[in-house]
């Protein structure tokens, strides 16, 4: 069945009965806790765990009930797809079909990392994991607690991050907690994850490689190994759908996101704080600004670094109770690039 309205009538149209409160536990990432986790997993339950990215939210990707608790605890959108997570790539001919020599060659050169990639559905992949779609989004996550996790369970895993939809990724245990206390079975403490924000998504079901969203390896990258990489022309164009993330408001902290030019922010946030707002802002340079009620945030001049730490410093800066996080722009190559299509969402509006 191909992405249209009759596909997403089926899917808002499925029987779903609400989530009752559940007791969440938060367990170490050992190896009791992993085993733990794993038969929740068997069982049809969720299970939040570290990855390289971020933290997802993980069900048993072939299972319809249990992926379909997915979408009730975030409030996630039902046509947005799922991720498929492996613990390897000898698995991609359980959840994808016809898998191109190009994209065999792809996977052995960026797996395990953060690359999705979008490939023909397998039919054993339930529609309600795709978003309704005929493809489906897989990749082999770079990170010892989620191998383990895979391997334990014996099933793919559909994890998307395990946040309330629209809320800044979680990169932290706590993170997960705030968002999804009372509504997932358990929480897997790996501790902050490395990357920090989701995998780059790359569509290899046409004639040539298209970039549907920037994440964790940066578009360079992808062009030094594999020639000419497309990209998506914006959320409107019509393989956006096939990706996690584009068509719907993302990333954002419950503070209003206002982008400005590098070197802008210190005249930027005057006129809130002349209404005696509290305000952020967040700058690469060295902010010599003192005002009441302003909060100033450095980050780093590493990209990766950067990248690392943004959606903690969202959440950090919601906490402190700003109403407006005033954000200089950073330059868009490697990283820059998902930091800013990260930031552009966490903007838009409602």
């Amino acid at each position: 069945m191909a992405q249209g309205d009759g596909c997403q009538a089926l899917l808002v149209g499925y029987p779903v009965s609400v989530n009752a409160p559940v007791r969440t536990e938060l367990l170490q990432a050992d190896e009791a806790g992993i085993r733990r986790a794993a038969d929740v997993i068997r069982a049809h339950g969720l299970v939040a765990f570290p990855t390289e990215t971020v933290y997802g939210l993980g069900a048993n990707a072939l299972s319809e009930p249990a992926v379909l608790r997915i979408f009730e605890a975030k409030d996630r959108p039902r046509g947005n797809p799922l991720i498929v997570h492996l613990a390897e790539a000898a698995q991609l001919a359980t959840v994808a079909a016809d898998v191109s020599t190009r994209a065999r060659d792809v996977a052995a050169r960026f797996w395990p990392g953060p690359l999705t990639l979008v490939l023909p559905r397998a039919a054993a992949v339930p529609l309600v994991t795709t978003g309704g779609l005929d493809t489906v989004a897989v990749r082999v996550p770079d990170h010892p607690v989620a191998w383990a996790l895979i391997e334990a369970a014996g099933v793919p895993i559909a994890a998307p991050s395990a946040n309330r939809s629209g809320r800044p990724s979680p990169t932290r245990a706590g993170h997960v907690r705030d968002d999804l206390d009372g509504r997932i079975e358990l929480i897997l403490d790996g501790g902050p994850t490395p990357v920090g924000v989701e995998s780059t998504v790359l569509d290899m079901t046409g004639e040539s490689p298209l970039l549907l969203r920037p994440g964790g390896v940066p578009l360079e990258a992808l062009r030094e190994a594999l020639g000419p990489v497309r990209v998506v022309a914006g959320a409107d164009h019509e393989a956006a759908g096939r990706s996690p993330g584009l068509r719907y408001r993302h990333y954002a902290p419950r503070a209003e996101v206002v982008l400005v030019d590098p070197g802008a922010g210190e005249t930027a946030v005057q006129p809130w704080l002349a209404a005696g707002r509290p305000v952020a802002l967040v700058s690469q340079r060295l902010i010599t600004l003192e005002r009441p009620r302003l909060t100033v945030r450095v980050m780093p001049a590493d990209l990766v670094a950067y990248a690392r730490d943004l959606f903690a410093l969202l959440r950090e800066l919601d906490t402190a109770g700003v109403e407006i996080i005033v954000v200089e722009a950073v330059p868009e190559r490697g990283l820059g690039r998902t930091i800013m299509d990260r930031l552009r969402r966490a903007a838009a509006p409602s």
